[in-house]
């Protein structure tokens, strides 16, 4: 790479210096993204980052240079991967399938279904579908959770996003915090486990005593919970109908909503000091 020929002092040595620091941010990145995401893309956003790090560079706020041209990397490496296709419309048009395929089966069997009966009501390999899960569940994450401590609390800075782009991007991140806690215990676990502390499916199926095809399933269903989750405090016109709406099943997912919602307003009280809404004397 060779430097802008307008670099201020000493900027040139700190892009130089600090390269290394974007191709590792770059092979953190891409080992958790879908296959087809561009390394050379993530690393052509990491480097101008870089250098507009190195050209906005205040010594003497007494941020260190690393850590500050760190985020900004991070910053834009996050704008490059929200302005691609997480997984191709093929990746997407079979995840609604099968999406539709456990819920009908859920619905006949009365049970959530295994990735076995998944693949064969739909003719496909149990590999098959456990490889779109995956890069579903990865894009599904990254788009809403990327920080470098996997906290979903915490957003990259970037210069990029407007002030109500960020402001959408926070409370979609909270709500989904708050759609985590509430989720039943197994699948908590697994979501935790699996995304945050990034375990193998292996071990998570050895904590829990349960088989590794068990513990994709659960993730699964975990992972579509999370989504009518968010969709139905944000977006609700995007929550599909239960086929049963009276059934056990759709009054767990009810009780789920309720539960999500009851912990989000209680987060708002305690942030505006302790007093709820409309509360009387």
């Amino acid at each position: 790479m060779t430097p802008h020929h307008n670099v201020p002092p000493g900027s040139e040595a700190l892009i130089v210096k600090h390269m290394a620091l974007v191709g590792h941010i770059v092979r953190e990145t891409i080992a958790r993204v879908p296959s087809h995401v561009d390394r050379d893309d993530l690393t052509s956003a990491g480097l101008a980052a870089l250098v507009q790090a190195a050209h906005a560079f205040d010594e003497s706020r007494g941020v260190p240079f690393s850590r500050y041209a760190a985020t900004r990397v991070r910053g834009a490496i996050v704008d490059e991967l929200r302005s691609i296709d997480w997984a191709s419309r093929s990746v997407r048009r079979r995840a609604r399938e099968l999406d539709a395929t456990r819920t009908t089966l859920a619905n006949s069997l009365g049970r959530p279904a295994t990735d076995a009966e998944v693949a064969s009501s739909a003719g496909l390999s149990v590999e098959d579908v456990v490889a779109n899960g995956d890069d579903v569940a990865r894009a599904q994450v990254l788009s809403l959770h990327a920080s470098e401590d996997n906290s979903f609390a915490e957003t990259l800075v970037s210069t990029t996003p407007s002030p109500e782009v960020q402001a959408e991007h926070a409370e979609r991140l909270t709500y989904l915090s708050e759609a985590v806690a509430e989720l039943p215990e197994r699948m908590r676990i697994v979501v935790e486990q699996y995304f945050l502390n990034e375990r193998p499916m292996a071990e998570i199926a050895e904590t829990l005593g349960v088989s590794e095809s068990r513990i994709s399933q659960i993730r699964a269903e975990a992972l579509i919970l999370l989504r009518d989750a968010l969709n139905h405090e944000l977006e609700p016109e995007l929550v599909v109908p239960h086929a049963r709406p009276q059934g056990c099943a759709a009054q767990r997912r009810e009780a789920y909503f309720a539960a999500v919602a009851t912990r989000h307003a209680a987060g708002v009280r305690r942030m505006a000091g302790g007093t709820p809404v409309n509360a009387t004397a």
